[in-house]
């Protein structure tokens, strides 16, 4: 399986050989030794190491629970489980950020609370699935429901003239159809093999991102001590142009999000992972969107 830049999709690797420890293993050694002198000969129902059972297991005797044979407790990743988690991880992330941006429609003091808290809880909570295995619905909606409060605040306060913001809720849906139109286009590459994701790709996409997170950290500490700090958040040609960039990373990310699930699809990985790369999806799509907004704000309040 490839290597993705999402560490989400790095956790979610199955067992090598599309099974999991154990499974289909059988002890080795030799054959049945002939019984001793003074000893009896198996009776039926019985066997002996390295024999094969009988086709009718025994039942249970007195105090003893019946044969039971192993049922799966799981079933293989479908792409119909990724769908379908995908939606109702996004689902929720769309309700949430509803709420949200009527909350701080109807009181402006509850923007920042919202945005920050959203983003703050958000991350943890990133950070508990991303590295911690925690592939479960409660853990990956809540992320979503967080991530919903912080996107609604902060869609009202890019696009609101009180926080400095121009465009109103028209530019809301012009991001969100970016965003999705995005991830379809990325999607039909995918499928087409038009860009195919090699090591290579990889490696450079992977590089691509650290870079763009170490600027945005960077960003921030200067910001502490010169007003806009390098200048790649002030709506400047600078700003424009690391926008512009930061999306075009979103966007082939996408190919290694999609290339890893269909890599752990063919490899049998279990139902439950789904739910894991439905929360990689989302984090992506997250980011996605408010670049896009972001972007579509500088070129609303330059005009």
């Amino acid at each position: 399986m490839r290597t993705t830049s999402n560490p989400v999709f790095r956790n979610l690797s199955p067992q090598q050989n599309g099974g999991y420890a154990g499974f289909g293993s059988a002890p080795t050694g030799a054959g049945p030794s002939a019984p001793q002198y003074g000893q009896q000969p198996p009776q039926y129902g019985q066997t002996q190491y390295g024999s094969q059972p009988p086709m009718y297991p025994p039942t249970g005797g007195y105090g003893q629970q019946p044969y039971q044979p192993a049922v799966p407790t799981t079933r293989p990743m479908t792409i119909d489980d990724v769908v379908t988690k995908t939606g109702i991880t996004l689902g929720v992330v769309t309700v949430a950020a509803i709420i949200s941006y009527a909350l701080t429609a109807a009181n402006h003091n509850l923007a920042a609370p919202l945005a920050l808290g959203g983003a703050l809880i958000g991350f943890v909570l990133a950070m508990v699935v991303s590295f911690g295995r925690k592939y479960n619905p409660a853990l990956v909606l809540s992320y979503a429901a967080f991530e919903g409060l912080f996107l609604g605040a902060l869609s009202f306060m890019f696009t609101n003239i009180s926080f400095g913001g121009a465009g109103g809720s028209g530019l809301i849906a012009q991001a969100v159809l970016g965003t999705f139109g995005v991830f379809f286009g990325m999607l039909i590459v995918y499928k087409t093999g038009a860009i195919r994701v090699t090591p290579r790709f990889t490696r450079m996409m992977v590089g691509a991102m650290i870079g763009v997170l170490v600027l945005i950290v960077g960003n921030l500490v200067a910001g502490i001590f010169t007003p806009g700090g390098f200048g790649l958040r002030d709506g400047g040609p600078i700003a424009i142009i690391f926008s512009l960039v930061c999306i075009g990373i979103a966007a082939f990310s996408f190919l290694l999000d999609f290339d890893a699930a269909d890599q752990m699809i063919r490899a049998g990985a279990p139902e439950k992972a789904a739910w894991g790369v439905a929360f990689g999806l989302t984090v992506t799509l997250v980011w996605l969107y408010v670049e896009i907004l972001r972007l579509l704000s500088y070129f609303n309040s330059n005009n």
